[in-house]
């Protein structure tokens, strides 16, 4: 009998309650003091999760064993129940056991998920006393909690002495080093360990692969894939989807597709890498082609890739879009997800819908700072400035310390409705009140404040009194406000500055050129142009998006490949007669200061975001918002018309730009003509 008990706990068994049929046979047949049965109960418990029941059976033994000490704190540890397992260690050596190789190993895990660093040094110094300082596993354990305990010279002492290292052994001082954030030291042990003639394993790929994204190191990345392809590891699905998230996340979408075509196997973590992937590396249109792709395969979307097109939609400024894949979730997980929730959040912001990104706010479950910023940006974003400030209140009252990106969105709400004196406020108490310097990013936001108030010469010398290099886009701050107030002079030191920064960028130059032939400094102009095109650099041409039916559509300047372009352009030419009535005169003084293709007068009526306006108005009805994006900067000509077209119409229109929110009701801007 006590045979065919073995025999079924040998083979295994489907159910917690079978297991509980055989361990009441054993008490009937008075085996259940047997250490062997016992051993085999109490694993059975534990592969079933019932800790409870475990322990219960092991309380019930007289004489445990060291076995079955050991099966407990395995067991403890298999289920996460880590100060439990520590527990039981200490009982057992209370009641004289001494620890053998096969306790140490899972102790000290438990140790290194708890960061009880102060017994796992008692423990090392047991283990030498024990004589088990040879011993691979045990040693291998012993790196792991140092590594993870960011203890690198402790791992490295441990790493030196074992005799024979294992994956695992390099794996863990890898994985410290990653931990640690020294990511080149990580890829250098792990050429060492090929050196050595160890045959890494997936885990150990993916760690390394981790270790390159970090490095933002493509030359490294793309050696590891050919290692990868090489060795026959590329079907693997796990390394293969850190090596599109490497790509990605180094902004090489090209050979992350690449490696995502060639997956025999994908999963939704694979797709939701590539989604995200596009959308972080402005690609927002092939970010939803995909995602569609994702649905047409029958695979249901995750809290990541909900993410990567919820950005997307909030890029393209499309609502309707936004909210119908946002519809394919519970909503509940958008109000107890921080993540999801914050992705809703900036799309309905971005989009110009702050009511519906208010209300998600409200219901949010868990609100952490990250949740707190983006209704914030939103408010901010949207011209609510008294609410941004108000909300900045409340967190303050909730006891969330803010963080620097909290202090970005107001001021950009200081900077949006032009609040020299609260900008200055909240800058300074970055430092004087929550003791964290601000970042080249605060000064930016500074800078772009005090230039488009007027104050040039404060805004220069913030950027020479900085402690880091200012880099192009504090550089550009400034050039914003000269571009404003017509400051060629400082524009020209300027634009000198960020075309030695920035020598690819085509509008530098394109406004430099403007400048000198505005002042008449012919020669000066034309080496400008020459320079352009000895060095083969292309002006950016702007690009505007506008979303019907869930559909987005794209214009550029001139554009006439619209299946509606000859309706279009009617309609342009209606406005154009209506604009002129009420008084419109297009502005060609901003073509000076302009730094998109778009500079010409003949092209002033039908840039691209005026196209995108005149095919929202016969597209839609005339209760609808029509919501437009812009790659680049609206200029001060269309801001013009757009607030006349919106007083004619009587539509309301929301443009954003790379410049700021714009939402013109009825003759008006929310920006105040501040920008």
């Amino acid at each position: 009998m006590a045979l065919d008990i073995k025999k079924q706990l040998l083979q295994g068994l489907n159910s917690f309650k079978r297991l509980k049929h055989i361990h009441a046979r054993l008490l009937r047949l008075g085996q259940d003091q047997d250490s062997f049965l016992l051993n085999m109960l109490l694993r059975h418990g534990f592969v079933f999760g019932n800790t409870c029941y475990a322990r219960l059976v092991f309380d019930q033994t007289k004489e445990p064993n060291i076995f079955l000490w050991n099966t407990m704190i395995r067991g403890l540890v298999s289920c996460d129940c880590f100060n439990d397992a520590i527990e039981f260690y200490g009982s057992m050596r209370r009641q004289g056991f001494l620890p053998n190789s096969f306790t140490f190993p899972f102790v000290l895990k438990a140790c290194a998920r708890l960061s009880d660093i102060q017994l796992g040094l008692k423990i090392h110094t047991l283990v030498v006393k024990a004589g088990f300082e040879y011993d691979v596993f045990v040693m291998t354990s012993l790196l792991c909690l140092y590594s993870k305990s960011g203890l690198l010279e402790h791992a490295h002492k441990v790493f030196a002495d074992i005799p024979e290292k294992n994956v695992v052994s390099w794996t863990a001082i890898i994985s410290g080093y990653i931990s640690a954030g020294q990511y080149k030291e990580a890829i250098d042990m792990f050429r060492r360990s090929l050196e050595m003639g160890l045959t890494p394993d997936g885990f150990t790929l993916i760690r390394v692969l981790s270790a390159c994204t970090q490095l933002g190191n493509l030359t490294i990345g793309e050696w590891m894939h050919r290692y990868i392809t090489e060795n026959g590891m590329g079907w693997n699905v796990f390394v293969a989807t850190s090596l599109v998230d490497m790509y990605s996340k180094c902004g090489n979408m090209e050979k992350a597709r690449c490696v995502f075509d060639g997956m025999p196997v994908k999963d939704i973590v694979s797709w939701s890498s590539m989604i995200q992937g596009y959308a972080s590396n402005g690609l927002p249109k092939e970010a939803l082609d995909l995602f569609y792709k994702m649905l047409k395969e029958n695979t249901k979307p995750d809290c990541y890739a909900m993410v990567g097109v919820l950005s997307a939609c909030a890029r393209l400024g499309a609502l309707e879009l936004g909210e119908w894949a946002s519809s394919l979730m519970d909503r509940n997980e958008f109000l107890s997800n921080p993540v999801l929730g914050t992705a809703l959040i900036d799309m309905y912001a971005k989009c110009g819908s702050m009511v519906q990104a208010w209300e998600v706010f409200k219901g949010m479950k868990d609100k952490d700072l990250v949740v707190w910023n983006a209704a914030m940006s939103g408010l901010a974003m949207n011209g609510h400035i008294q609410a941004a400030f108000g909300l900045f209140g409340q967190l303050e009252k909730s006891g969330i310390q803010p963080s620097g990106n909290t202090f970005m969105g107001l001021l950009c709400a200081c900077t949006h409705a032009g609040l020299v004196g609260d900008g200055r406020r909240y800058f300074n108490s970055m430092n004087r009140i929550f003791s964290f310097s601000p970042t080249i990013e605060h000064y930016g936001c500074m800078v772009d404040l005090l230039g488009r108030a007027g104050l040039l010469d404060e805004a220069h010398r913030l950027i020479k009194s900085m402690p880091m290099e200012a880099n192009a886009v504090v550089w550009g701050g400034l050039l914003g406000g000269c571009r404003l107030h017509r400051d060629t002079q400082l524009a020209e030191v300027v634009l000198k500055k960020l075309i030695e920064l920035e020598p690819w960028s085509s509008g530098n130059y394109v406004l430099l050129s403007n400048i000198y032939s505005a002042s008449q400094k012919w020669d000066e102009a034309v080496n400008i142009r020459s320079k352009m095109n000895d060095q083969g650099i292309k002006k950016i041409p702007g690009c505007s998006w506008v979303e019907v039916d869930g559909v987005v559509h794209e214009f550029l300047v001139g554009d006439k490949s619209h299946p509606l372009a000859e309706k279009i352009y009617v309609k342009l030419d209606e406005l154009g007669k209506e604009l002129k009535a009420a008084g419109y005169v297009p502005t060609t003084e901003f073509v000076l200061f302009d730094i998109e293709e778009e500079e010409k007068e003949q092209f002033l009526g039908y840039h691209s975001e005026k196209l995108a306006i005149a095919f929202g108005l016969i597209a839609t009805s005339s209760k609808d918002v029509i919501r437009v994006v812009k790659n680049l900067r609206v200029c001060g000509d269309c801001h013009e018309a757009i607030k006349l077209i919106s007083k004619i119409t009587g539509r309301e229109i929301i443009v954003r730009d790379t410049n700021r929110f714009h939402c013109f009701i009825e003759g008006s801007c929310s920006c105040k003509d501040y920008w």
